[in-house]
């Protein structure tokens, strides 16, 4: 007989994102007439930059050669990657982090979701609410003890240091879903207080290219002391458009311990490059080209002006909306918008009338959880022409 993982029953039955689609899928079907506008899922419609696809072409034919063949490369990523990601995310900003601190992944949600396998069971752990599924999720499949963190409009969407010691604290800033920010201040009081209880702060950033306002962290590391306690995510899903070909990476600063049950000081860094040999052979060599390019003058160039769009997108969204008589979070920093459904009404109830009367998809604030209940998330990752005409179908709905 053969035993399951019993903490996989405590989870809903289905994904957030996969609910939605299906009942996309079902209002499609029962009405092709209609175009619906995409405003929920948090992909993207413009294409690779050219920067990219032109070291995509060269890396194909690179590898097609006997000289140029690669194989198996190393599983923390390429050093040319690594190099890159130091200098441009990390020494420009004043960071001193070591190439060998670096590890190149398939994506941000993998990472985030794998982590979780050099910590012990019964850490107890600190996690925002709304919040990013995956965080949520991967903890409930591991079976450890959670507190959530309320993050709503009474506290500024700024989560209150908890009043119980904990152990592991997933931070996600610009946040996913409110689009909210912690400036320097606010993540201070976060790594102070994970230096006094030798708590590890997972801090994920996938979305500071989105930040327009200064005091605002990039990087958590800009943060004094924040490499003793702190491990960093970053993607360029978002930023360069890999939604599809996926590349991440994650940083794990050599200062950083955990300790064993006897009070053993031991390497996160050490443990998360074993775990990474034995389950991981790496992101493709021609993926990591192109994620080289993101950093060449050109690519720099060329994701600018797409993350630019975007937040011109999230601008009509918030105004769209602020005209059409919502209260509106985020969309300056961030390209998702948090909006406050009308009284009286569920955000799954809201999310039915908007996709049948007004054909516009978004995402309801409880698939992310309890205190995401009466909100409602868009985000700025449509066409600028489809983000027009879904706020004026909303001011004329509303």
């Amino acid at each position: 007989m053969s035993f399951i993982n019993e903490n996989f029953l405590e989870l809903q039955d289905s994904y957030l994102f996969s609910d939605i689609a299906k009942k996309v899928a079902k209002f499609t079907e029962e009405n092709p007439d209609k175009k619906i506008i995409k405003l929920g899922i948090g992909d993207v419609t413009k294409p690779i930059v050219p920067a990219c696809l032109e070291a995509m072409h060269k890396a194909v034919d690179e590898i097609g050669t006997p000289e140029g063949f690669k194989g198996y490369g190393p599983e923390q990523g390429y050093e040319f990657l690594r190099k890159a990601i130091v200098e441009n995310d990390y020494q420009a900003r004043g960071v001193e982090i070591a190439e060998d601190e670096i590890f190149v992944s398939d994506g941000a949600k993998c990472d985030c979701g794998n982590i979780v396998d050099i910590f012990a069971q019964d850490n107890k752990v600190a996690i925002t609410d709304p919040v990013y599924p995956v965080y949520l999720d991967t903890n409930i499949m591991s079976g450890r003890n959670i507190t959530y963190l309320p993050v709503t409009a009474e506290n500024n969407f700024i989560p209150e240091l908890p009043k119980e010691k904990v152990d592991m604290i997933y931070l996600c800033f610009p946040n996913n879903p409110t689009g909210t920010v912690l400036n320097k201040e606010a993540l201070k009081k976060w790594v102070n207080y994970a230096k006094e209880n030798q708590s590890v702060i997972l801090y994920d950033a996938a979305y500071e290219a989105f930040i327009t306002e200064e005091n605002i962290p990039h990087t958590i590391y800009e943060i004094e002391g924040a490499k003793e306690v702190a491990i960093e995510f970053k993607s360029f899903s978002k930023t360069a458009g890999f939604t599809g070909i996926r590349c991440a990476y994650v940083v794990i600063p050599k200062e950083l311990k955990g300790y064993t049950k006897k009070g053993e000081a031991i390497s996160l860094n050490k443990l998360w490059n074993r775990r990474t040999c034995t389950k991981f052979n790496g992101v493709s060599y021609v993926v990591q080209r192109a994620a080289e390019a993101t950093y060449s003058e050109q690519g720099k160039k060329q994701i600018k002006e797409n993350i630019q769009a975007y937040l011109e997108n999230a601008k009509i969204i918030k105004n769209g909306l602020e005209e059409a008589g919502f209260t509106v979070y985020g969309g300056i920093n961030s390209p998702y918008i948090w909006l406050k459904v009308p009284q009286g009404m569920t955000s799954w109830e809201f999310f039915d009338k908007l996709l049948e009367e007004a054909n516009i998809v978004g995402t309801p604030g409880s698939g992310f959880g309890t205190h995401g209940e009466g909100y409602f998330r868009l985000t700025a990752f449509g066409t600028k022409e489809n983000t027009i005409e879904a706020m004026e179908r909303i001011k004329n709905w509303r």
